[in-house]
């Protein structure tokens, strides 16, 4: 008898190596190093590596490397054949991960900062390109945009596109080609924006009209316009001043003016001739077109120029008295008189009082209307003939003088600082005057004695408040009640201003509640609150992109606080906002933050399928109209194989229109869906509107069987290796399998609760040489269960059994 063998039961106890921690999934930049790991429980596991099935040897910029439990494949720069599903194998362990090269785009850091940080000059009508190579991996779709609107070729801009670099070409540029431009190269790795500013300069405008005559006599003419609506990117230098005769072909260069000043004074003219002027401006660039007056005329204006309005000197029932003073242009010759007017309040005819000019400066008119309003002008008369009207008087009643208001009531201080003291007070009591008209506030410090007038229109109201005071200083203020008679009784008070508070500069008190970058949802409200802390109070200043703010948004500045409002916000409304304190020493803080506008995005354009490579689809799609205001859009693809069936995503964080399903199994329809998201949420869905099938093929196999002689080769089947049990989780895939032996080759039906299958298009059936298996896409409950194969041939049959159980989920 041979020697039986003993083991030991430590022996039969071993513990088998097992994992302590698996590969994982690794994303890296093309031209980056990249590491994948795992560590085993034995330190004597030797590990071999496989890349796409294909087992790894050491070659240039890859590396094994083994410390201890840990086992490593390095590489030091990942290149796109380095993409793909990396596995180790070692003893009775097997775990996988896939490497993810990412190649966004890319530009050139050195032509990346001055296309950045130095504006493109060109002058008007030379031809402008601008080109950026880049890198990434393709396709790389490239769009240029000016002012947030995305360019399209005409007949003077075209956007050329290849896969190495992107153009875009002025013919002859114009002003309107100003601005800031936009480039966004986008690939499905990720996205590259790159700012840029076009500056294209010219000749200015011409100046703005009409030309005014502010002064036109027998000896000199003189003319007023304004500067150009654009200056032509360069800062005015002149104006040019040209003069041409009525009647004449020529023009005369009568001079020059500084870009400052808009007037121009000539004394070469003659009485009584007319004249045309024209202005040109001037920059570095070149003279702007002409601007042209009318006809204008050298005449001598001799009679009186208009006095100032009348004053009323006295008004009752039956007369008022009204005075003047003389013009302070009294024409050619001496002033023999004055005219008259009045008219009615409201009206706007002119009716003589005196027909015969009166020598006198004052004038008492008896044949009035009693209780009406009138108004009063005057007009100077000289041997020329009268000359212009003064302005109207203020309107008086034709009525008896009214009894001056009675003093104010409870006048007092209600507020004051170092600079200010505002006062309060009631009107005067009902029987003490009526009809008040307003007030008036007078002040005086302690050392002066004269009364100074504050306000130079009467107050409405019962408060105002005094600015521009001294600190530690001593006032007396007064304020009367005014009706149609006059001033009231002065109500009196002394107020000494407080000590000036320290100087604190200008501090922005920025926190965790103010944000640096803001996404808001169009037509939601911006609001933003800037605490901050200064004394005396900052000049407070909002900008948005270096401008002031558009009118749509206000700003509200108070108790610490200063606040930027705007209602309903529009795409428009994105950019830089930023807000500068500054007192009046100098000191000033910023601070800006972004706000970016954007909204739930829209649906992707109509759905085409594709079978570019055999056995896969190409799913392509019109890109949402949201790209042109969204940056960070991205698409999601879904697929179902029915038109009841559920939605399962097969793509994510797809920066592209186009995806590539693989994972397809003849005779299956296929129903697609692409859904635009952003940081706000998901559109609505665009679907094919055909299924997508690949049909099953019929091949035929003929195997040519050997020849025998004498050797009957006929057997019935048999199961070589039989079917396993499974359990999968919900949603997953199960792949049944098993070896079949016999001859001739049986037949092969699969079932399920002894169902037959073999027409039941939710399975696929293979049968390649023997090896059968069974296809169950996306596990649900319907199917767990028994699942039996059978086969068959003219010598018996065979059968192999197994169960499909769902793991319970939350265990």
């Amino acid at each position: 008898m041979g020697k039986r063998r003993r083991y030991c039961l430590d022996d039969l106890k071993a513990p088998r190596c097992h994992l302590n921690k698996q590969l994982l999934d690794v994303r890296v930049l093309k031209g980056e190093p990249a590491e994948l790991s795992c560590t085993v429980s034995k330190d004597d596991v030797t590990g071999t590596w496989f890349k796409d099935g294909l087992k790894l040897t050491s070659m240039d910029g890859v590396f094994f490397e083994k410390e201890g439990l840990v086992h490593k494949l390095i590489i030091d720069k990942v290149e796109d054949i380095h993409a793909g599903k990396y596995r180790f194998e070692g003893g009775d362990i097997k775990t996988a991960a896939s490497i993810f090269v990412e190649d966004p785009p890319k530009v050139d850091k050195v032509l990346l900062k001055n296309l950045t940080s130095v504006p493109t000059v060109a002058k008007a009508g030379e031809k402008v390109k601008i080109k950026i190579p880049f890198e990434g991996r393709l396709p790389v779709r490239a769009t240029w945009l000016k002012d947030r609107m995305e360019l399209a070729d005409d007949t003077r801009i075209r956007v050329d596109k290849t896969e190495t670099c992107t153009m875009l070409s002025i013919s002859s540029s114009e002003r309107k080609d100003c601005g800031d431009y936009k480039v966004r190269l986008k690939n499905d790795s990720g996205v590259l924006e790159i700012n840029l500013k076009l500056v294209v300069i010219d000749k200015p405008q011409p100046p703005a009209g009409p030309i005014k005559i502010v002064e036109s006599s027998a000896n000199d003419i003189t003319i007023q316009w304004k500067p150009p609506k654009d200056d032509g990117g360069k800062p005015l230098q002149s104006y040019i001043v040209e003069r041409q005769q009525v009647g004449k072909n020529d023009w005369e260069t009568l001079g020059e003016t500084p870009r400052s000043c808009t007037t121009f004074t000539t004394n070469k003219v003659e009485q009584d001739m007319s004249y045309y002027f024209r202005v040109r401006a001037v920059n570095a660039e070149g003279t702007s077109d002409a601007l042209e007056s009318d006809e204008v005329k050298a005449v001598s204006k001799a009679s009186p120029g208009a006095p100032d309005p009348p004053e009323i000197v006295s008004a009752s029932r039956d007369s008022i008295t009204i005075s003047w003073k003389a013009p302070r242009k009294t024409g050619s010759s001496r002033i023999v008189g004055y005219i008259v007017q009045k008219r009615k309040k409201g009206t706007t005819t002119w009716l003589p009082v005196n027909n015969v000019p009166t020598a006198d400066k004052k004038l008492k008119m008896t044949n009035l209307k009693k209780g009406l309003q009138y108004e009063f002008r005057v007009a100077a008369v000289n041997a020329a003939g009268i000359g212009d009207a003064s302005e109207p008087s203020l309107p008086v009643f034709a009525r008896d003088s009214m009894k001056s208001p009675g003093q104010v009531q409870d006048l007092k201080v209600s507020s004051s600082d170092s600079t200010s003291v505002t006062l309060t007070w009631k009107r005067p009591e009902a029987n003490d005057g009526s009809d008040v008209k307003g007030y008036e506030v007078e002040m005086r410090s302690s050392n002066n004695p004269n009364w100074t007038k504050c306000n130079s229109l009467p107050i409405e109201v019962t408060a105002y408040t005094v600015k521009g005071l001294q600190a530690k200083e001593i006032y007396f203020l007064r304020v009367r009640a005014l009706n149609d008679s006059g001033p009231g009784e002065a109500a009196e008070l002394e107020a000494c201003i407080e000590a000036a508070p320290p100087v604190v500069p200008p501090r922005l008190l920025i926190d965790d509640t103010v944000k640096s970058f803001l996404i808001i949802k169009a037509g939601n409200t911006i609001r933003v609150n800037i605490p901050f802390e200064a004394s005396p109070d900052p000049v407070v200043t909002w900008l948005k992109d270096g401008l002031p703010l558009p009118n749509r948004a206000t700003v509200n500045t108070e108790d610490g606080t200063t606040q930027l409002l705007i209602g309903a916000a529009e795409f428009a409304d994105s950019g830089i906002y930023t807000v500068e304190l500054q007192n009046g020493l100098g000191k000033r803080e910023t601070f800006s933050f972004q706000v970016q506008v954007t909204d739930i995005p829209q649906p992707p354009g109509p759905i085409q399928l594709e079978e570019n490579v055999p056995n896969t689809v190409t799913v392509t799609w019109e890109p949402s109209a949201s790209e042109k205001w969204e940056n960070n859009l991205y698409y999601t693809v879904l697929k179902r194989e029915s038109q009841k069936g559920l939605w399962q995503l097969v793509g994510d964080l797809i920066y592209t229109t186009k995806f590539t399903f693989t994972k397809l199994i003849p005779g299956r329809d296929y129903y697609f869906r692409v859904v635009a998201k952003n940081s706000l949420g998901a559109s609505g869905p665009s679907d094919t509107v055909q299924p997508w099938k690949i049909r099953k093929p019929k091949a035929e196999f003929q195997v040519k069987q050997p020849k025998y002689r004498g050797v009957n080769q006929n057997q019935p089947p048999r199961f070589l290796v039989p079917l396993k049990p499974h359990v999968v989780t919900t949603g997953s895939e199960c792949r049944m399998s098993c070896a079949v032996g016999g001859h001739p080759p049986p037949k092969i039906t699969w079932y399920k609760d002894s169902r037959d299958l073999s027409n039941d298009p939710n399975y696929f059936c293979t049968n390649n040489f023997g090896v059968c298996s069974l296809v169950v896409l996306g596990v649900t409950k319907q199917d767990v269960g028994e699942y039996k194969v059978e086969a068959t041939n003219e010598l018996g049959r065979a059968f192999s059994k197994a169960s499909l159980t769902i793991k319970d989920s939350t265990l």
